[in-house]
């Protein structure tokens, strides 16, 4: 007892100090500051409060374990302190960190203060029942929760104190909603911790004060609360598993249910869910229903027998509420039928609201979530037939429309989306889909005797669920291919309509999962409906048969052109003449057999109008005559009602099924809307609406004799024809908004419009109970009338959600808080309209539904409704377009209509027409601000806005949010659309309801709209309201409705965000407004009166606040850095939004890191951040999961790897786990890519690992399947006929019939696996490209190291039995090939490294060519097959086997004349597909031609079949070049009936085979090419479309081939040059490489000479060489010169002074050369300052190029005409020479084709001397620049010009005469650079040539006199500077120069004479050092002549001789041979440049 009488003193001590702050001593950082808090305002208080409970957290979160048990008491004192507090009390954001302290406390430290705080807040929450103190114990209770939830285990026995006050404190907080609430979550929390070890009586107290709190409390929190504590009690107590407490619990739950809080249902469900799943049982749960045993009742007598079940069911409950369970309880087992059977005994009740039935359907989603997965695997077909046939069938049901639709929907969204996406895996789904075909389908017509016959709704629902499955396995499906078909063609024939359009549906994504069956489906429709169109007169079903199959052909045709490949030309036509016969035969035949015909004809051209223009342009003619005999102008009122009601059911029927067609043709066709096509429709709608005024006034009646189908009275047609004819004239308006102004300028349409949606008494009137139910004193909302027709109410606004009108441009509005956060809310969603769809209210879905995967879920409304949306739509396309006055004269009818006394009495009719008024309104501002495709039109007439103004602000105050949400959405459009001047007036207006209305909807709606018009009139328009706006809207949101400050907030958030930084000087105030609301209990669903909560519910005003944080955020953007104080609070914030247990705060916090993080990086701690992200991406919630993923998605961009890092292990497997999941993948999709991206060439063995990972990775399946049915059709497994692989197959997920294994092992959906094999596609990719550029790549050597890994995985791929993997293991195989198929194996260098793998490639390949095989896997398998061929891992083609045989054996298909080709097993080709195959194998075999040419053992493979294989290459490119090039040729020419199908529709088939033809063109273009190389003489004969064997041997007899082109010359130049021309900007370089070679004589004649073609040529050569890269300029040069060296003028000359035409070709091409060079050439170009490209070695080598293009040309080009060129050259050559850039890489290339120049130009021109002086000149002022050394070129650049002047000198001197003027100052500046450092070899090396040249002109000569003395002089003069050694190398060239002359006897004397004294004097001056040199430059010339020497040295003084003989004997003759070695000095100028 000691230790329980410490809180009390605690608690006093706490309360005294609260009353005495001033006596406190100094408080640390984490001790409450009382008096300072009491101090600050009111305001200030609970933030500063907050401020303080949050920074504790965070401390008691930062100590040690160590440290928190020292501090724990205080931290406790401190804590019970801050409960205490009643100013300011704690409120919900304190008191929940106070409890998260308590935990923390208790969870790390020790619990040595347990019981004492435990009996504290309990003596707290037992204290007395004053109001002031309900905050304090609110917190109490929700702490004392908190720490039971840490530490309850060690409090068991407080819990008999607690729970009681607990239960006490609820009951008198009677008038506090969440003090109640917060008791039964104490006390839930509690349950949960302590679990079995609580009292039991004192658990069934509180399980009884839950269930009464749970069913009668007002307070929807509270229900929640009591369902969450009841559900505790029975996961974690025994107490309540018994059939009583069960019984009782299920009368409470099926009161919940009805809440209209979702919540409170979801809850309800859960709980309900919870006691089931914990006791069921697995016995009974066979197929069979066994059901459970029931526990007999006692029989009543009297009243009792009068009472209904449900109160009987109350009165049990109430009985088994005792504290005590009654003795004769039974302990509860539930099998899983019985659990089905306790669900649908409440669904199925007619007094069941639809409400409870979606708490039902919830609750069965939480029970089969949570079953193990093996029971639901196990008792699939027991649940299938529970909802197919005992729900859907129950009279309850079937008998409400309203009902029976919801509830198809519901099991749509149970056995589909939740069973077969979500729980089942694949083999799973496949063992579904078998069963409910075996079972179901396949038992219409009735086939078993002890089974009956499935009923329409059973059949109805069935076909939902199966398309469900095969949208989800795709070509997964495959296995079930036959009997599917079978089946849905089998129920198409069913007598009900609705059936038969499910069915059709269902087809429809049959034929799209499994496209090969796409053919067989059509034939056998078009059969059946011709056979039962035959037996119409006689068969009593064939009229409802026929048109079951018309709508399954119709169908099927739809997808014709999103499965290209498997359609067929001639059963579309085939159809489109049998609906055209139809027609005409229709109207002789009886009225109803001709009714049957016209809908099968409509319907079926209506289904061929899906195919797109390609197609239906053909027959459009005929169309138009058919529409307007269908569709012709009226009779008088007066003949229409003398008709009988028949005779119109008819003229109703042709209409509606004929504008049913039109319907689709402006869906698929809008392409063909010509202006004159458009009025035409246009006329022939108009004559329609005609119809419907002369038809008399309508009634319903039961009568079935007149009418011409027993289903549809005249009513009804007469509706369906006004829903086509509204939907036709919007769309006809959106698809050809050129004409929309003239086709709705009739203002009748308008009224026309108006009347059907605003009209009062205009709608279809419900039945007498329904408008009962519904009058005037019952009516609540429209929303929950549920009668499929809402008073006639639009269906095009779903709650916030408005569905875009026809042709909008963005989707509907709507809000995040109302995202779908969990499965189960989509459940909820479908409530939200009294209107359901279904597919059978309009069968043209069935062809517009798009692709599975386009996300599309809304079914068609009924024909009322889609009346109502149809009028809307155009209402809203046509008012814009009429005149002021008429749309100022229809608004005010609008008005009236809302006026109308009769809507007094009928207040669901007047809620109807608001909604649809303001729709219309809303769409119409939508048209005139462009926000659609129709013509925008005008409503800015000042007194139009007006009117539409007084509309809006009645819709703005409404009571109805949704109202309201539409109505502000246009009023904001209104203002941004009305000007400045009316957008003020608005603003005022509103403003000033604000003021004086006090209605909270008025002022909520008043404050978004006020929020629509600043977010769409922006800019400084809208700033100008700013201030006043954010004054308005801060002072709305302190208000303490939930409705109005929750949408003041809103609206404050999307001002903020349209503001952005024009909002900033608002940003602290509207901050710390936030953070108060943040913290306020006002102000969330916490709040104390049951309204201001339950409301909170439904606009979570947290989340609200949580939004507008991040707007903030982002108006802040980089100024958060430095805004500490807001940045701190924000940051304060958002960590608290973190820890909320909403699922759409912690979203919106995501959302605020990512912003912060965005704009502060330095102040998010990425650790933390990364794993709230992986925390959200594990979250069920799809708001919360998605906002995950984009965040990581949007940090990997940055840097992946660094996330990776510091994320919490398993972020790699959340990734994967969340792609395995069913629905959109396109984040996570986007993070592997930049993933991939970034880390694949560092971590390619991860990858590699990874991914193998994923393909062979098994999910574990606890079940077990028959052996015997893995028995079945082998055709889906690989076929495997080699021993030598069989161990290296691993087994496929499913068996050969797609079963599941024994095993129970599945491999992740294919999907998963398909992005796998793609990643490591990817991956190989990038490695084998960087391999490519970095011989020692590591990503490439690891790459090989793991060629048997990918190999492995590639043959498991291929291997499979869905035909996309399979392809993709393919294209890997190919890749592999590609980059190792020559590489040496690593450890045996003789062999090749893939020769290992031979067989494993080759058995990989023969599934491809199988019977279940496709024609893209066909495709693949070819292309592999003539890559393993070309590879060379197999060179003997005895030994290649069966791949080459593959590839022969498909060869000769299309060789051979049968009319349908084969590919091995694979048959029944369209012919897209013949093309796409045939393309393939021709592309396979070029590809060995083209290798051919490179290894020789190909030739043995290609040569038997390359005579076959050439015409078909050209013949392939002539088809090319005409899909190219006459696309529209049937339209052009016209076309015959008798002509060809794919003459008739080649422009359908041209997008197609493009595809095909664009990737192999180019190969066939180089075999061919190729041959031409090898000069075949077939080529030849092919190419001039001789056969084999024509003229053979007398080729070059006949045709002259250098003047006349080949026959197929212009189909390749034609194709090479529109490629290169249009879109082949990846191909440009091989398109150009393939030109080079057809332009060559022998092919193109003198063809590309022609103007035309050789203008355009130039034009495309011009245009490339400026935009295209280096490489594509080398090919244009190759090409240019090739073509001037072949052009005709070669070889004969022009008249003399007369230029030829063709010599200005000759001009054009050498203008390319030039163009290239300039563009490469800096100073070279018009803008000298820069080039287009850097001098790379590429770069340098196209100079190159381009310079010896330019050489050759030179040389062919007519003498009159070669000065220009040579001019030219020249130029070109000392541009380069005086450019510093070049002088490195580019001068010494370009020096010794300058030479070549020379060589050339002397020998054939000789009026060259004006050229080269001016060279000379060009050169000296080169040099001259160049020797200021002003840059650090200039030196290389003197070099260069030095040796560029002694070749033009030397080369050049026959064309400069020897007395030129400009010679000698050259020399003179050559030899100057003997003394000059840097220059000194060179020039003396210069000197050397000039002396040494030859042969020896007259210039040279003169030259050499020259430099002859200025060379002694210097070598003589020692005063000069010699920094290089150039004298000795000049004593060097002068005995070589008279060496040189041994020939003339006197010029060698002579020299001699001259050069011995300069040697000796040489040496004299030097002295003996250079004796060496000396005495060896001596004896050769001594041995060069040694009688002139001797003679020589005769006639020298003694002095000069005996200088001589000391030189030599000095020098040593045993140094000779080492003179002699080193011989002459090494660097010396070379004349034999390139060997030329």
């Amino acid at each position: 007892m000691s230790s329980s009488s410490r809180p009390s003193t605690s608690a006093a001590n706490g309360k005294e100090d609260a009353k005495s702050p001033s006596k406190a001593a100094p408080k640390s950082d984490f001790e409450l500051d009382v008096s300072k808090l009491h101090s600050l305002s009111s305001e200030q208080q609970e933030l500063y409060l907050f401020n303080f409970v949050t920074s504790l957290e965070k401390h008691i979160l930062e100590l040690k374990p160590a440290s928190l048990k020292e501090e724990q008491s205080q931290l406790k004192k401190e804590l019970v302190q801050t409960i205490h507090l009643r100013s300011p009390a704690p409120s919900r954001v304190v008191r929940n960190t106070i409890g998260r302290c308590f935990r923390a406390i208790f969870d790390r430290g020790d619990r040595k203060l347990l019981f004492e705080s435990i009996t504290e807040l309990g003596e707290l929450i037992g204290a007395g029942k004053a109001d002031k103190d309900t905050r304090a114990k609110h917190a109490a209770a929700h702490c004392l929760g908190e720490i039971y939830k840490a530490a309850g285990d060690g409090a068991i026995n407080l819990t008999a104190i607690i729970c009681p006050a607990l239960t006490k404190l609820y009951k008198n907080a009677s008038n506090h909603v969440a003090l109640r609430a917060a008791a039964f979550k104490a006390l839930g929390k509690i349950v949960a911790s302590v679990g079995g070890s609580m009292d039991e009586n004192i658990a069934r107290d509180v399980w009884k004060q839950s269930r009464n709190a749970a069913s009668g409390d007002r307070g929807a929190l509270v229900q929640i609360n009591a369902c969450w504590c009841l559900e505790q009690f029975i996961r974690h107590t025994p107490f309540f598993d018994n059939t009583n407490d069960f019984d009782s619990l299920k009368s409470t739950i099926w009161k919940t249910a009805d809440s209209s809080f979702v919540a409170a249902r979801h809850a309800a469900a859960s709980c309900l869910a919870a006691i089931m799943v914990k006791n069921f049982t697995e016995r009974n749960t066979s197929k069979a229903k066994a059901k459970a045993p029931k526990i007999k009742k006692p029989k009543r007598t009297g009243t009792a027998q009068e009472l209904t079940e449900q109160d009987i069911e109350e009165l049990e409950a109430a009985r088994s509420a005792s504290p005590t369970p009654k003795k004769n309880a039974l302990v509860l087992e539930l099998p899983i039928s019985e659990i089905l059977q306790q669900l649908l005994g409440q669904y199925v009740r007619n007094s069941t609201s639809n409400r409870t039935r979606a708490a039902i359907i919830t609750c069965y989603m939480k029970v089969f979530q949570t079953l193990d997965l093996r029971v639901v695997e196990k008792s699939f077909g027991l649940i299938s037939d529970h909802f197919l046939i005992d729900m859907l069938n129950s009279p309850a049901i079937s008998n409400h429309r309203y009902r029976i639709l919801l509830t198809r929907r519901f099991v749509q969204k149970l056995l589909g989306d939740l069973i077969g996406r979500q729980i089942l895996g694949e083999s799973a789904q496949l063992d579904a889909a078998k069963t409910i075909i075996s079972d179901t389908l396949k038992n219409y017509p009735r086939v078993l005797a002890e089974k009956s016959e499935p009923t329409k709704n059973t059949l109805t629902g069935t076909l939902g669920v199966l398309g469900t499955f095969i949208q989800s396995l795709g070509s997964a499906f495959s296995p079930m291919a036959d009997s599917c078909r079978d089946a849905l063609i089998q129920i198409l024939q069913h007598p009900s309509y609705t059936v038969q359009i499910h069915a059709s549906y269902c087809l429809r994504l049959f034929a799209l999962a499994c496209p090969q069956q796409l053919i067989q489906c059509a034939s056998i429709c078009m059969n059946s409906v011709t056979r039962e169109l035959g037996l119409l007169a006689t068969e009593r079903w064939s009229a409802r048969k026929s048109l079951g199959y018309a709508n399954g052909l119709s169908a099927v045709l739809s997808i014709s052109s999103l499965q290209p490949l498997y359609s067929s030309l001639e059963i579309s036509s085939r159809v489109l003449q049998q609906a055209t016969g139809l027609l005409k035969s229709s109207a002789s035949e009886e009225l109803r057999v001709s009714g049957i015909q016209v809908q099968v004809a409509w319907v079926l051209i209506g289904g061929l109008m899906s195919i797109g223009p390609n197609f239906v342009k053909i027959h459009l003619n005929q169309l138009l005559l058919l529409w307007r005999n269908a569709l012709p102008r009226p009779l008088t009122k007066e003949n229409a009602a003398q008709r009988r009601a028949e005779e119109l059911s008819y003229l109703a029927l042709v209409r509606e099924c004929a504008l049913g067609s039109i319907l689709s043709f402006l869906e698929f066709n809008n392409r063909l809307l010509t202006t004159d096509v458009s009025k035409r429709i246009a006329a022939l709608l108009e004559n329609t609406t005609e119809f419907l005024d002369s038809l008399p006034p309508m009634r319903y009646d039961n009568e079935v004799s007149p009418r011409i189908t027993a289903s549809l009275q005249l009513a009804d047609l007469v509706q369906m024809v006004r829903r086509r004819v509204l939907q036709c004239f919007a769309r006809l308006a959106t698809q050809s908004p050129h004409t929309s102004s003239e086709i709705l300028s009739d203002s009748k349409l308008l009224t026309f419009a108006a009347s059907c949606f605003a009209e009062p008494e205009n709608y279809p009137q419900s039945s007498l109970g329904t408008s009962i139910a519904n009058s005037s004193a019952n009516f609540e909302s429209i929303w929950n009338v549920a009668d499929n027709s809402g008073f006639g109410v639009s269906g095009l606004m779903r709650g916030l959600q408005v569905k875009p009108l026809s042709g909008e441009k963005s989707s509907g509005t709507g809000s995040y808080w109302q995202e779908l956060l969990e499965p189960s809310d989509a459940i909820d969603s479908l409530l939200l309209s009294p209107v359901c769809g279904a597919i059978e209210h309009d069968s043209i879905y069935i062809s517009q539904a798009g692709t599975p995967n386009d996300g599309r879920e809304e079914n068609p409304d009924p024909p009322a409704t889609e009346v109502v949306n149809s009028a809307i739509t155009l209402f809203a396309i046509a008012l814009p377009l009429q005149p002021p006055k008429v749309q100022e004269s229809t608004l005010e009818h609008l008005s009236t209509y809302l006026s109308a006394k009769s809507l007094q009495r009928d207040p669901g009719r007047r809620a109807a027409i608001v909604i649809n008024i303001c729709l219309a309104l809303l769409g119409a501002l939508k048209v005139s601000s462009g926000e659609l495709t129709a013509s925008a039109g005008d409503l800015k007439s000042t007194p139009v806005a007006r009117c539409i103004d007084d509309l809006l602000r009645m819709f703005i105050t409404s009571n109805d949010q949704y109202v309201r949400n539409a109505a502000y959405e246009a009023i904001g459009r209104l203002c941004s659309n009305a000007g400045n001047t009316f957008t003020e007036g608005v603003v005022n207006g509103l403003v000033d309801t604000i003021v004086s209305n006090r209605e909270p909807s008025a002022r909520a709606g008043c404050a978004m709209a006020l929020a629509s018009i600043h977010s769409n009139v922006g800019g400084i328009a809208a700033n100008f309201h700013l201030r006043k706006i954010h004054g308005v809207l801060m002072s709305l949101c302190s208000d303490p409705h939930p409705t109005v400050h929750f949408w003041a907030i809103e609206a404050m958030s999307k001002v903020a965000e349209s503001a952005s930084l024009d909002f900033a000087s608002y940003m602290p105030s509207t901050l710390g407004l936030l953070a108060q609301m943040w913290i306020s209990d006002s102000h969330s669903q916490e709040a104390n009166s049951v309204g201001t909560s339950n409301s909170e519910l439904e606009m979570p005003t947290p989340a609200a606040i949580a939004h507008s944080i991040a707007s903030l955020i982002n108006v802040l953007g980089p100024d958060l850095q430095d805004m500490t104080k807001a940045r701190d609070l924000i940051l304060n914030l958002v960590s608290q939004f973190d820890i909320d247990d909403s699922g759409m705060v912690q979203t919106q916090a995501l959302n605020c890191w990512e912003n912060v993080y965005l704009y502060a990086p330095s102040k998010v701690d990425l650790r933390k951040y990364v794993r709230q992200l992986q925390q959200g991406l594990s979250k069920n919630e799809h708001g919360l999961h998605a906002t995950a993923i984009d965040g990581l998605h949007n940090l990997m961009k940055r840097d992946a790897q660094s996330v990776l890092e510091v994320a919490d292990e398993g972020l790699e497997d959340q990734i994967w786990t969340s792609l395995d999941k069913p629905g959109s993948q396109n984040g996570i999709r986007g993070i592997i890519e930049v993933w991939l991206e970034q880390t694949a060439l560092n971590r390619t063995g991860e990858w590699i690992s990874r991914c193998q990972e994923l393909l062979t990775k098994t999910v574990a399946r606890q079940i077990e399947v028959p052996t015997q049915e893995t028995k079945g059709d082998q055709s889906a497994a690989p076929n495997m006929q080699d021993e030598e692989v069989a161990g290296f197959n691993v087994s496929d997920e499913k068996g050969e019939n797609g079963a599941a294994k024994p095993a129970g092992q599945e491999l992740l959906r294919w999907q998963v696996r398909e992005l796998a094999l793609q990643s490591l596609s990817d991956v190989f990719s990038m490695c084998a490209k960087d391999a490519q550029m970095h011989p020692n790549s590591t990503a490439g050597q690891l790459l090989q190291n793991r060629v048997a890994d990918i190999i492995r995985l590639a043959f498991l791929a291929s291997t499979t039995s869905v035909v996309e993997l399979r392809i993709g293991g393919l294209r890997l195989i190919d890749q592999v090939l590609t980059a190792f198929g020559r590489t040496p194996d690593p450890d045996f260098s003789e062999a090749l490294l893939l020769e290992q793998y031979q067989a494993q490639i080759s058995s990989a390949l023969t599934p491809a060519f199988g019977a279940d095989s496709s024609p893209e896997l066909a495709s693949a398998a070819i292309s592999v097959c003539g890559t393993f061929i070309a590879t060379g891992l197999v060179t003997d083609v005895d030994r290649m086997g069966r791949i080459l045989k593959l590839l022969v054996s498909s060869l000769q298909s299309f060789t051979a004349e049968t009319g349908d080709p084969t590919i091995g097993d694979l048959k029944g080709l369209s012919s897209n597909a013949q093309r796409m195959v045939k393309m393939a194998v021709l592309s396979a075999w070029a590809e060995l031609q083209v290798a051919s040419t490179e290894q020789a053992y190909l030739n043995d493979v290609v040569k038997p079949h390359v005579a076959s294989l050439t015409p078909m290459w050209l013949e392939s490119l002539q088809d090319f070049a005409k899909l190219r090039f006459e696309p529209d040729i049937s339209n052009s020419m016209g076309v015959s009936p008798d002509d060809p199908l794919d003459t008739v529709y080649a422009a359908l088939n041209r997008e197609t085979l493009l595809n095909f033809y664009q990737d192999s063109w180019l190969t066939l273009v180089d075999a061919i090419a190729s041959l031409i190389d090898q000069d075949s003489e077939f080529v030849f004969d092919a190419l001039d479309r001789k056969k084999s064997g024509e003229e053979a041997g007398s080729k070059n007899l006949h045709i002259d081939y250098r003047n006349e082109p080949v026959a197929f010359f212009f189909i390749l130049y034609g194709i090479a040059f529109e490629a290169l021309v249009t879109d082949s900007q990846s191909q440009t370089l091989e398109i150009l490489e393939a030109l080079k070679k057809i332009l060559r004589p022998s092919v193109s004649g003198a063809a590309i000479y022609q103007d035309v073609v050789f203008t355009e040529t130039m034009e495309l050569f011009d245009r490339l060489a400026q935009t295209e890269g280096l490489a594509v300029q080398g090919a244009i040069v190759d090409i240019t010169r090739n073509l001037c060296l072949t052009h005709p003028t070669v070889g004969r000359e022009a008249n003399n002074e007369q230029i030829s035409d063709d010599i200005e070709q000759l001009f054009e091409l050498t203008r390319i050369i030039v163009l290239v060079l300039a563009g490469v050439v800096p100073n070279l170009g018009d803008n000298p300052s820069s080039a287009r490209q850097s001098l790379t070695d590429e770069a340098v080598s196209l100079v190159t190029l381009a310079l010896d293009a330019l050489v050759d040309a030179s040389d062919v080009f007519p003498s009159v005409i070669k000065t220009d060129l040579h001019a030219c050259i020249i130029h070109i050559f000392t541009t380069i020479l005086g450019t510093g850039v070049c002088q490195a890489q580019v001068v010494p290339k370009a020096l010794p084709i300058f030479k070549r120049f020379l060589q050339t130009v002397t020998k054939s021109t000789s009026d060259l001397n004006p050229q080269l002086r001016i060279c000379l000149l060009r050169f000296r002022s080169i040099l001259g620049h160049a020797q200021r050394r002003e840059t650090e070129a200039s030196l290389p650049c003197a070099r260069n010009t030095l040796l560029a002047s002694v070749i033009l000198l030397g080369t050049g001197s026959q064309a400069i005469a020897f007395d030129d003027p400009l010679i000698a100052p050259l020399l003179d500046d050559i030899l100057q650079c003997f003394s000059n450092r840097g220059l000194g070899k060179v020039a003396a090396n210069c000197a050397r040539s000039m002396l040494l040249t030859e042969p020896k002109s007259a210039t040279s000569q003169a030259v050499a006199r020259h430099v002859l003395p200025q060379t002694t002089t210097y070598i003589l003069d020692t005063s000069q500077n010699d920094p290089e050694g150039a004298r000795l190398l000049l004593i060097y060239t002068l005995a070589a120069y008279v060496g040189s002359l041994k020939e003339d006897v006197d010029a060698f004397m002579v020299a001699l004479c001259v050069v011995l004294p300069v040697l000796l004097q040489y040496a004299s001056v030097t002295g003996k050092e250079s004796y060496s040199d000396v005495a060896g430059r001596l004896l050769f010339i001594a041995g060069v002549n040694q009688s002139g020497f001797k003679g020589v040295v005769g006639t020298m003084s003694a002095e000069q001789r005996s200088r001589m003989e000391e030189i030599i004997r000095e020098s040593g003759a045993g140094r000779k041979e080492e003179k002699e070695e080193r011989g002459e000095p090494s660097i010396a100028l070379k004349f034999n440049f390139g060997g030329k």
